[in-house]
């Protein structure tokens, strides 16, 4: 008992110099603005939902700055976490109505420690504004990569990605990458160089993949036969995420396998193109348009049979995390980092050069590998691997705290 006693004081004693030794920056709250489009149901989105639910919201309070005033499916919840979203519009790139009202809001809402954007290029206006305003930690974080695409590009958007990345080199305290490929495509193949810049994976939250589901009552949601052989797919209609050659695809699988159904979660304004073209290559009973779903784990580990991505670029899609902890085989283009590839025996990459028939049969071929994995083993290699969300909340903390306390310590 006197053993113990004597444990507590010099326990307490040791907390009590700890703190005295702490500044009063050291122990006030920490006020980061995270800068997005808008909270959809997105992947950089959603690993800032995991965030928020996981963080010590005591410690460090983040508010959400967002270009639309539409409401999205993050924001209700965003409000009942204690966050704010604030809304400043960008209207048709009027750069100077946007940096008066972006600087009002970091002064009515702020102060800010730490701004940290996830608009890639556009974060190099955003964080030269912030700069501007006093602002000490400003944080660029670089979620996809756009290299492929930028070798195409035309003069003027040339011209405007050499400026951004110029000013993010200027007025960035720190940089983020979610891969290897997107860290090398914000901040320039020498990133290494910078001690600034580095490699922080995004994660998930592997809880809800264990929760068990009745597959024949959500399967009976979408009206799919429960003998069907169901591909999935989830992400926003745009051009990115190839569902054009997603349907071509679905094309040559139904012709081997007729029982074959399609199911697209997802939204977004290329999406009536794409039901037109379903509807004339004849798949509108083969191919579910599911729309914006917040079950999506549910739907991966009841409904999908595997997990289809053809992406023409991407960062580190975190779906593909979410679909491994599903225990889904998942088919995906080679174009996508190798460094997604946690439960590799589930994972395998095809090139985009490859034609559709090619795919559908590489597709057809992965249904026995679901029943050849354990699930409740792909889930621990999640928990245990670099992109489960506590371990990741715990070293963006740490960031925060640190590079924030740096700057404002050493704020000129």
């Amino acid at each position: 008992m006197q053993s113990e006693i004597k444990l507590s004081r010099v326990v307490q004693t040791r907390k009590f110099e700890r703190e005295s030794t702490m500044t009063p920056v050291d122990r006030r709250t920490i006020h980061i603005l995270h800068v997005v489009s808008g909270m959809v149901r997105g992947g950089a989105e959603t690993w800032l939902m995991h965030v928020l639910r996981h963080i010590d919201r005591d410690r460090l309070r983040m508010d959400f700055l967002v270009h639309t005033t539409d409401p999205f499916a993050y924001d209700e919840e965003i409000r009942a976490l204690g966050s704010q979203i604030i809304p400043c519009p960008l209207h048709r790139w009027n750069l100077w109505s946007y940096a008066t009202n972006f600087k009002q809001i970091l002064h009515e809402y702020g102060p800010y420690d730490v701004v940290h954007s996830h608009l890639h290029h556009f974060s190099g206006y955003i964080l030269r504004l912030a700069r501007q305003a006093g602002v000490p930690c400003r944080i660029a974080h670089s979620h996809n990569d756009t290299s492929a695409q930028k070798a195409k590009t035309g003069l003027y958007r040339s011209l405007y990605y050499n400026i951004t990345k110029r000013w993010i080199s200027q007025n960035a305290t720190m940089g983020l990458g979610c891969s290897y490929q997107a860290t090398t495509d914000l901040f320039g193949s020498a990133w290494k160089t910078d001690p600034r810049w580095q490699v922080f994976y995004c994660g998930i939250d592997p809880t809800p993949f264990q929760q068990s589901v009745d597959a024949a009552v959500v399967r009976a949601e979408f009206k799919i036969p429960e003998d069907a052989f169901v591909i999935g797919h989830v992400g926003k209609f745009d051009q990115q995420k190839n569902h054009q050659f997603l349907v071509d695809i679905a094309v040559e699988c139904v012709q081997r396998e007729p029982k074959m159904r399609l199911l697209l979660v997802g939204d977004g304004l290329l999406r009536p193109e794409i039901e037109a073209k379903v509807q004339k290559v004849g798949l509108v009973d083969h191919v579910i348009f599911a729309g914006v779903r917040p079950d999506v784990p549910q739907l991966m580990g009841s409904v999908m049979d595997v997990f289809l991505l053809p992406s023409l670029h991407e960062g580190l899609p975190l779906v593909l995390l979410e679909a491994q902890a599903a225990g889904l085989p998942c088919l995906f283009s080679d174009v996508i980092t190798e460094e997604v590839k946690v439960v590799k025996p589930l994972m395998r990459q095809l090139s985009l050069s490859k034609s559709a028939s090619i795919w559908a049969e590489a597709i057809l071929a992965m249904q026995q590998v679901k029943s050849e994995n354990n699930q409740a083993k792909a889930i621990m290699q999640i928990q245990q691997s670099p992109f489960n969300i506590q371990a990741g909340c715990k070293e963006l903390e740490k960031l925060y705290l640190e590079k924030s306390t740096y700057a404002i310590q050493n704020k000129p």
